[in-house]
């Protein structure tokens, strides 16, 4: 079952949490191995096109250094009311470690906030495409800003501002259709279920993680660090953190 939802900010748990799945014990864990090796996640930036001979940027969306060790890709729905809560947080905490991490944007438009959530994401992806990275990061905080939230929608009167020709080209199309069906594809053959979610890379040594809700401030830092010292690799796919039963309970279904 798809849903929305946040444990509450618990630091010291979602350190062992990391720790455990990455020496292989804990009794809170579940490790599951997935289908898809991690090679065929699309990592790096841009799925650019060529249209009438000019370059079109494209997702996966990149926030911070292209050249930084560590890449953090969340799953998030832009329906969402958890991740709305997370996305500063996170975003604050990628600006403050520029060298050391990056992050990247993936869709998952959860089935019980549509078509709002989809509507949405075409909405930001058509934005990236006209303006880059910049416009695209742009676009989803004005989208979290707006939106009633819980597959509500933004209201009806309200419009982006200042819609270049390129944006509504690009919403008239079917090309933002293919990204974002194509990520909730991929979410769902790596077990992503729940927004929000993140998937951490170590681009030196090509080891993963798998990270069910949000992870905040030092035990965010925790993980990268356990990451590079344990993670999985395509050899050994993904693992993923599973809450306790206790904190599970606080999640809405």
């Amino acid at each position: 079952m798809q849903r929305c939802g946040a444990t509450q900010s618990r630091p010291l748990l979602a350190v062992l949490l990391v720790a455990a799945s990455l020496i292989g014990g804990g009794a809170w864990l579940v490790l599951r191995p997935q289908a898809m090796a991690p090679a065929t996640v699309q990592f790096e930036p841009h799925a650019e096109a060529k249209t009438g001979g000019t370059t079109v940027p494209g997702p996966p969306w990149r926030r911070g250094r292209s050249d930084a060790r560590f890449t953090v890709i969340e799953y998030a729905d832009l329906e969402c009311q958890f991740c709305r809560a997370y996305f500063p947080v996170l975003k604050r905490w990628i600006d403050e470690h520029p060298d050391v991490v990056a992050l990247q944007w993936h869709h998952l438009p959860l089935a019980m906030h549509e078509p709002a959530a989809s509507a949405e994401a075409r909405l930001v992806e058509c934005v990236g495409a006209a303006g880059g990275d910049a416009a695209f990061w742009q676009a989803v905080e004005w989208v979290y800003t707006h939106t009633r939230g819980n597959g509500q929608g933004l209201p009806e009167e309200l419009r982006y501002p200042d819609l270049s020709p390129a944006t509504q080209q690009c919403l008239a199309s079917e090309r933002p259709n293919a990204f974002i069906r194509a990520q909730a594809e991929e979410a769902a053959k790596t077990g992503v279920t729940a927004t929000p979610a993140l998937f951490l890379l170590d681009r030196e040594t090509g080891k993963t993680l798998l990270l069910h809700g949000p992870v905040e401030g030092d035990a965010l830092l925790s993980a990268l660090d356990l990451l590079a010292a344990g993670g999985h690799t395509a050899a050994d796919p993904y693992s993923s953190t599973d809450m306790p039963a206790a904190i599970v309970g606080d999640m809405p279904r």
